[in-house]
C-alpha cells in the first residue's frame, strides 16, 4: 500500500468538495480548483475526510494512487490557506514594484520588465523592492510564475547578483586570481 496514497485528506470547515465521476471541484475561501482524476482511481468522502482508493496493486495504479492523493491534498490546502513563494532580488539598482496587479522589475537591463500575473496569482513587494511574494491557490502555477521571474535574471556565482528564491543558497566562486611576478 502506498504510504502517501493511504493517508486521509482532512477537509477544513470552509472547504467544499464536489465529485462528478472523475471530475473533482474543490471550493474554498481562496478560490476554486478543478482536477480530472485518472480513470482507475476512486474518491470517497467520509465524515470530513477524503479517501483515494485504487483497484489493484499494478505498478501504474500504485504510482497514480500517491500522485492523485498528493494533488488533491494540495488543492485542499490551496483553497483554504493558499501557497506562497518568495523571491529575493540582489544587485545595485535591482528593484521590484507592484503596479495594480502587475509586477515591474528593474534588473539591470536597458528597459523595465513588466510581469502580468495569471488568474488567481497576486504579487506583493517588500523591503524597498528586494523581496517579492507570489501568492495563489494553485501550487503548480505559483511555482511556475516564480520560476519564470527567476529566469529573467538568474543569480550569478561571482557577485551573487540576480533573482533567487529566498531559501536558495548560491555557491560563490572566487574571482580572478591575479598576476604573480
Amino acid at each position: 500500500m502506498s504510504r502517501i496514497g493511504k493517508k486521509l485528506i482532512t477537509l477544513p470547515a470552509k472547504v467544499d468538495v464536489k465529485v462528478d465521476q472523475q471530475d473533482v471541484t474543490v471550493t474554498g475561501p481562496k478560490g476554486e480548483l478543478k482536477f480530472t482524476m485518472p480513470a482507475t482511481m476512486k474518491l470517497k468522502q467520509e465524515d470530513g475526510h477524503l479517501v483515494v482508493e485504487r483497484p489493484n496493486d499494478d505498478r501504474q495504479n500504485r504510482a497514480l494512487h500517491g500522485l492523485t492523493r498528493a494533488l488533491l491534498a494540495n488543492m485542499v490546502t490551496g483553497v483554504s490557506t493558499g501557497f506562497r513563494r518568495t523571491l529575493k532580488i540582489e544587485g545595485v539598482g535591482y528593484t521590484s514594484e507592484v503596479r495594480g496587479k502587475d509586477l515591474a522589475l528593474k534588473l539591470g537591463y536597458s528597459h523595465e520588465i513588466v510581469v502580468n500575473p495569471p488568474p488567481g496569482i497576486s504579487f506583493t513587494s517588500e523591503e524597498k523592492g528586494t523581496l517579492i511574494h507570489i501568492d495563489g491557490p494553485d501550487k503548480q502555477v505559483v511555482g511556475q510564475v516564480a520560476a519564470n521571474i527567476r529566469k529573467l535574471r538568474p543569480p550569478e556565482p561571482y557577485l551573487g547578483k540576480g533573482v533567487r528564491y529566498s531559501d536558495e543558497v548560491i555557491r560563490r566562486k572566487a574571482g580572478k586570481a591575479g598576476k604573480t611576478k
